[in-house]
C-alpha cells in the first residue's frame, strides 16, 4: 500500500483548489417534516444545481483533517466549506459547457497531473511513468479489505476530481487570453506617449484637515447604490458584543499559593501533616495525588522545563526542589527526581507487519507467519550486515524503507513504542535483533551511538490559580447590572456605557451564519451567539446574557442590525467605504469653489487652497501623477487642448486642475512582439483569480441553510 500511504501519511492533501462537504449541525433529515417547503437535504443551489447535506458534510470534514493536521482549531469552518462548493459547482458548470466529461479514462489519464501526484516521486517509476495500474490495484484491495479506507478514498477522489475540472477549465480558457497586434499597438502607444503638464492638486487629506465633513447613512447607501456589483451582500448580523471575563482576583492568586505552599513544606490532609513534597518518599504518587497536572516520568532537556528553572537545572542535585514560583496562570514547585545523559543511537529497521496490527493494512500472512518470516531474516542479517538491504522489499513501513531502513538518530525520548527504545537502549553498536511490537515484528540493526546531552527527570507540583465561587459571582453582577443599565437603550448606549466603565468591547458589523466564530471573541459559545442573532424571532436592539462553560465568564450581547441577502447595510460597511465617501463629499466641495471663484490660471487656484502649482510627466499605460496613480488625470491630460486650463478632475487622492504643456514620443526599447508577450503574461497572471470572482458574482446562488435551520429549530421547540 506505499502509494495509498503517502495520501494517508499526509491528510493536508486532500484540500485543493475546489474540495467536498457537511452541514453537522442539523438534526436527522427523517425527522423533519418535508411540509416546510425546502428538502432539508438540500441546503442551496449554484445555477440550479443542487448542493446537497452530504457533499457539504464531505467538504467541512476535508476542512477539519486538515485543521486538525496542521494543530488549528477544528470549529468554524462551515462558511469556508460552503464557499468551497459554490466554487466547485462553478468549476463543474464551466467544464461541462466546454463539452468535457468526467469519465473514468478521463480520470486515470489525467491524475498524474493533479498537486497529489505530480510532484511526489514515489508514484512515477524510473523511467518517469505514473504508476496507474499500481495505484488501481491498491485501491481494488483496500475495496475488499478496508470499507472505511475505500469510503476515504473516494472522497479524495472527489476531490482530485474537481480539481482536473478546474485545471482543464483554466487550460482552455486561459489560452484564448491573447492581445491583438492593433491592441499591443495602442497600448504601446500609451507607453510612449507623454504629456507634460502643470497641475495644482488640492490633497484630500489636507482639506479635510481644515474643513469637516460629516458622511451620513445616506451619503453611504448612494454610493452603494451606485456601485451594486460591490455591496452584494449575503445575510449576516451586526452584533455588539461586552465580554466579562471571570479573571482570578488577587484574592484567588494567594489562596493558590497558600495550598502549594501547604503541599510543599507544610503536609497533606490524607497525611495528617506527615508527608508533604518535600520528605515524600513517592514523587510520582504525591504528584498524581496532589498537582493540577500528571507526573512526566520522561527524561526531559532543559529547554523542554518551566523556564524559571532552566538555568538552575545544571547543578541541582537530585532532590533539590525550586519554588514555589508562577508560571502563567499556575503556581509550581519542582523538584529534580534523577538525571543521567541520553545516549543517541542510529539505526534502521525491517518491519514485518501482519494481518490485524495497525500497519498491517491489506498484509494477509498470520502473527506466526510474521515472526517465523522476521526471524529468518534476522538471522541472515546477524550474520551479514551487508544483506539488511536485500529484505527491504519486504518492509511494510514504505517511508523507512525508501531511506535504507533508516530512523535517523534517536534518544530515549523519542516518541517510538517503548519495546523498540528498551532494545536501542540495551544494545551495542552493530547489534541485530528481533523486537515484538503493536505493529509487528522489527528486524533492528544498530549502526551507531554516541553519548549524547544530560537529560533529567522533574516531578512538577502544580496548582492552577483558578477564579473563586466569590469571583464568578463578582463577574455574573457586574454583567447583569451592565444589562439592566443598558436595557431597551440605544446601541450608542451599549458602547458608551462599556467603554465607561472599562469592560471589553467588540463589534462583528457582518457576521455570518455559519462563521462558527465571532471576530473579536473566539469561545465556545460564539456558534451559540450566532444562533440567537438569525433566529427569526430576534429584534434590533434585543440583548442577552450567555455563560461560557467551564470558566464562568459572562457575554453580554446586543442585536444591532439585521443584513439580509441584497445590498449591504450601509453603517455594516461603514469601515470599508467613509474615507471613499468623505473624499467625494470632499471632491464636490472643492470643484464648487473652484467654479464659484471663477479661476482663470492655475496661480489662482492653488492660492485660493493655499498649495502650490507643480509639474509632472504622464503617460496613460502607468498613469503615476507625483508618486499616485491617477488615471483620471493623465486622460485628462491627453483630452484637454494644449495651454488650455482643464476642468477639475476627481482623482484618487486629490481634485487636479492642469494644464497640458506639451505632447512628446520616447520610444522605448523593446519590438512589438516583446511587448505582447509580456501584456500576455500580466494578463495571464490576473486572469485566474478575477474569472472566478465574475463566475461567482453573476451566479444564480441560493442559500437554504439559515431557513432550513430556523425550520428545524421551530420543529425542536
Amino acid at each position: 500500500m506505499a502509494i495509498l500511504g503517502q495520501i494517508r501519511s499526509k491528510p493536508w492533501l486532500l484540500m485543493g483548489v475546489i474540495a467536498l462537504a457537511l452541514l453537522a449541525f442539523l438534526v436527522n433529515p427523517d425527522s423533519i417534516d418535508k411540509v416546510f417547503g425546502k428538502n432539508p437535504d438540500v441546503l442551496g443551489k449554484v445555477n440550479g444545481d443542487k448542493i446537497t447535506r452530504e457533499e457539504f458534510n464531505d467538504q467541512l470534514f476535508v476542512l477539519q483533517q486538515q485543521a486538525e493536521q496542521q494543530g488549528r482549531p477544528k470549529n468554524g469552518l462551515e462558511e469556508q466549506a460552503w464557499q468551497l462548493l459554490v466554487q466547485s459547482k462553478l468549476i463543474k458548470q464551466q467544464f461541462e459547457k466546454l463539452g468535457f466529461e468526467m469519465t473514468d479514462d478521463y480520470f486515470w489519464n489525467q491524475i498524474q497531473y493533479d498537486q497529489m501526484f505530480a510532484q511526489n516521486q514515489q508514484f512515477f517509476d524510473e523511467k518517469g511513468n505514473f504508476k496507474t495500474q499500481e495505484l488501481k490495484k491498491e485501491i481494488e484491495t483496500l475495496q475488499s479489505t478496508n470499507p472505511q479506507g475505500y469510503a476515504q478514498w473516494l472522497k479524495t477522489r472527489k476531490t482530485i476530481e474537481y480539481r482536473l475540472m478546474a485545471r482543464q477549465v483554466f487550460t482552455n480558457i486561459s489560452a484564448g487570453i491573447t492581445t491583438g497586434k492593433k491592441e499591443a499597438e495602442e497600448l504601446m502607444k500609451e507607453r510612449d506617449q507623454l504629456a507634460d503638464i502643470d497641475f495644482v492638486k488640492v490633497d484630500y487629506a489636507a482639506y479635510l484637515q481644515k474643513t469637516k465633513i460629516n458622511v451620513s447613512t445616506e451619503d453611504l447607501a448612494n454610493y452603494i447604490k451606485q456601485h451594486p456589483v460591490m455591496f452584494k451582500a449575503e445575510p449576516s448580523r451586526n452584533i455588539g458584543i461586552v465580554y466579562f471575563p471571570s479573571k482570578p482576583s488577587a484574592a484567588d492568586d494567594a489562596a493558590a499559593l497558600k495550598e502549594i505552599t501547604k503541599l510543599y513544606s507544610g503536609g497533606t490532609d490524607a497525611s495528617g501533616g506527615a508527608e508533604n513534597f518535600q520528605n515524600t518518599k513517592n514523587d510520582s504518587m504525591f504528584v498524581t495525588a496532589n498537582s493540577d497536572m500528571p507526573f512526566n516520568p520522561q527524561y526531559v532537556t532543559p529547554t523542554q522545563l518551566p523556564a524559571t528553572i532552566q538555568g538552575q537545572i545544571a547543578t541541582a542535585a537530585v532532590g533539590q526542589t525550586f519554588g514555589p514560583y508562577k508560571e502563567q496562570n499556575f503556581y509550581v514547585v519542582s523538584k529534580l527526581v534523577n538525571k543521567k545523559t541520553s545516549d543517541s543511537t542510529l539505526s534502521r529497521h525491517i518491519l514485518i507487519a501482519f494481518k490485524g496490527s495497525p500497519a498491517g493494512e491489506g498484509v494477509t500472512r498470520s502473527k506466526e507467519q510474521a515472526k517465523k518470516l522476521a526471524d529468518s531474516i534476522g538471522a541472515v542479517v546477524k550474520a551479514t550486515p551487508a544483506k539488511f538491504t536485500e529484505f527491504l522489499k519486504l518492509s511494510n513501513d514504505p517511508n523507512s524503507a525508501a531511506q535504507g531502513g533508516s530512523l535517523g538518530w534517536t534518544t530515549p525520548e523519542t516518541p517510538f513504542v517503548p519495546e523498540f527504545l528498551t532494545y536501542l537502549a540495551n544494545n551495542p553498536k552493530g547489534a541485530t535483533g528481533v523486537v515484538e511490537t503493536q505493529f509487528g515484528y522489527h528486524i533492528i540493526n544498530i549502526e551507531d551511538k554516541k553519548s549524547g546531552s544530560m537529560g533529567y527527570k522533574v516531578a512538577n507540583l502544580v496548582k492552577e490559580i483558578k477564579a473563586s465561587d466569590a469571583t464568578e459571582t463578582e463577574t455574573d453582577r457586574n454583567a447583569k447590572k451592565f444589562i439592566q443599565q443598558i436595557q431597551g437603550k440605544s446601541f450608542n448606549d451599549f458602547v458608551n456605557v462599556a467603554k465607561k466603565d472599562n469592560y471589553q468591547f467588540t463589534n462583528p458589523k457582518a457576521a455570518k451564519r455559519f462563521e462558527g466564530q465571532l471576530q473579536g471573541l473566539g469561545t465556545e459559545k460564539d456558534g451559540e451567539i450566532l444562533a440567537w442573532a438569525f433566529d427569526k424571532k430576534r429584534s434590533k436592539g434585543d440583548t442577552e446574557l450567555f455563560i461560557v462553560d467551564g470558566t464562568g465568564d459572562r457575554i453580554v450581547v446586543y442585536l444591532n442590525g439585521k443584513q439580509e441577502a441584497g445590498l449591504a447595510d450601509p453603517e455594516s460597511v461603514r469601515d470599508q467605504i467613509e474615507v471613499i465617501v468623505k473624499n467625494k463629499l470632499a471632491a464636490k466641495q472643492i470643484s464648487d469653489k473652484i467654479a464659484g471663484a471663477k479661476a482663470s490660471n492655475l496661480d489662482q487656484i492653488a492660492k485660493l487652497f493655499a498649495t502650490s502649482k507643480q509639474s509632472a510627466q504622464v503617460n496613460m499605460l502607468s498613469p503615476s501623477v507625483a508618486g499616485a496613480m491617477e488615471p483620471k488625470v493623465a486622460g485628462a491630460a491627453f483630452g484637454v487642448a494644449k495651454g488650455k486650463l482643464s476642468n477639475p478632475v476627481e482623482g484618487g487622492t486629490g481634485v487636479y486642475v492642469l494644464i497640458k504643456k506639451s505632447e512628446t514620443v520616447n520610444k522605448q526599447p523593446g519590438d512589438l512582439k516583446q511587448f505582447t508577450e509580456s501584456i500576455n503574461q500580466r494578463n495571464a497572471g490576473m486572469f485566474g483569480q478575477a474569472w472566478m470572482k465574475s463566475l461567482q458574482d453573476n451566479a444564480d446562488i441560493e442559500d437554504y441553510r439559515i431557513e432550513i435551520w430556523n425550520k428545524v429549530g421551530n420543529q425542536q421547540q
